[in-house]
């Protein structure tokens, strides 16, 4: 035996071992751990600031669900960030990084103010489906392009989609400045606000983009669990090869699921400026392609969790917000306060899928 092989080899400190699938039960007590890590800390921060930790939090609570009013604003922000969730996590599901949801948002946010705009004769029912319809496709279309160039030249999506939000933005501060779009007798740059015909129907004092995102999370489900297509999209996530060797068109499946991925972001488009915002503007899609990014992660791209993960980073959000009115606490420490919380929940990733193995004793090659 060489000396090589027969010297002693000693084992690092600490080793990552991936686990195999976590339990229910595992994933919970983690996830809880990482909770109470998180308010801990976020405690600590509260009493620097000169603040009773408790105070704070309960304000937080009560700015979520201390009113109607409150518990209706939580709904409107959860509601297009749950679908799009979905939106991105139907790229992600066939390792398409899409991070242009921000653009796609923006896009039909752009197509549903044109149908406003161009069509002020159309009855209010016939005129909201033709606002979806168009924020879908248009968005859809827009998200097909960087697909496009990911099939026939394997281009880098990350770059491609991040780019093409700028692209949007600049498209909808130009329109502020075309006179059709601008608010009547006035020059300035803001586009004008939706007619009452043109605004989505309330329910529950909450406009219906919550009901549509609950049937977009069932037919989500079924998409991706039950169809073809839906596998398709796991298998080429899975291995490219794979999908080839299987008799796949996988530039035809990139395409098709980056235009139904598109699509649902322009839903939001629609969703916000016909219901939430009742205008367009550069704030419509709000950092929502990012923070959904979130939301697809710690929900695993499972649908029915994405409810759950949505309504409590609306939660976050509007606790953030209320704490600044009741405590004078600055936006940049809410900010970070719910930024701490989101940071521990991300991590507590790690340690599901992961283990820390401290080394024992030496072993001998």
């Amino acid at each position: 035996m060489s000396d090589y092989a027969s010297c002693e080899i000693k084992r690092p400190l600490v080793r990552m071992v991936r686990r195999p699938t976590a339990s229910l039960l595992h994933r919970a007590i983690v996830y809880f751990i990482a909770l109470i890590g998180a308010l801990l800390t976020g405690a600590l921060l509260i009493f620097i600031l000169g603040h009773n930790p408790l105070d704070v939090y309960v304000s937080m609570v009560q700015g979520t669900f201390g009113r109607a009013i409150s518990f209706n604003e939580t709904i409107k922000v959860a509601v297009p960030l749950l679908v799009t969730g979905m939106a991105v996590a139907m790229a992600f599901r066939m390792r398409f990084w899409n991070i242009g949801a921000e653009g796609q948002i923006l896009i039909g946010g752009i197509a549903s103010t044109a149908i406003v705009i161009y069509g002020q004769n159309i009855p209010q029912l016939p005129k909201l489906i033709l606002m979806g319809l168009a924020a879908m496709l248009a968005a859809g279309l827009y998200a097909a392009i960087p697909a496009l160039f990911k099939a026939k030249w394997d281009t880098n999506e990350t770059l491609f989609t991040l780019m093409m939000n700028y692209i949007a933005l600049q498209l909808i501060l130009f329109l502020q400045y075309q006179k059709g779009w601008q608010k009547e007798r006035t020059s300035f740059p803001i586009i004008r606000t939706f007619s009452p015909d043109a605004r989505l129907p309330r329910v529950y004092g909450i406009h219906i983009g919550w009901i549509i995102a609950l049937v977009l999370v069932i037919l989500y489900f079924i998409y991706v669990k039950k169809t073809k297509h839906g596998y398709e999209v796991s298998v080429v996530g899975e291995s490219v090869n794979t999908a080839r060797y299987a008799g796949m068109n996988v530039g035809k499946v990139i395409i098709r699921t980056m235009f139904i991925s598109g699509a649902l972001a322009g839903l939001v488009g629609f969703i916000q400026t016909a219901g939430a915002d009742g205008t367009l503007g550069e704030g419509t899609s709000g950092g929502m392609g990012y923070t959904a990014i979130t939301v697809a992660w710690l929900s695993k791209m499972n649908s029915i969790a994405m409810v759950f993960v949505s309504f409590f980073i609306a939660m976050l959000d509007r606790g953030a917000k209320s704490i600044q009115t009741s405590h004078g606490i600055p936006a940049s420490a809410a900010a970070l306060l719910t930024g701490l919380i989101l940071f521990f929940m991300l991590g507590s990733e790690f340690f599901i899928n992961y283990k820390l193995v401290f080394r024992g004793r030496a072993y001998h090659g």
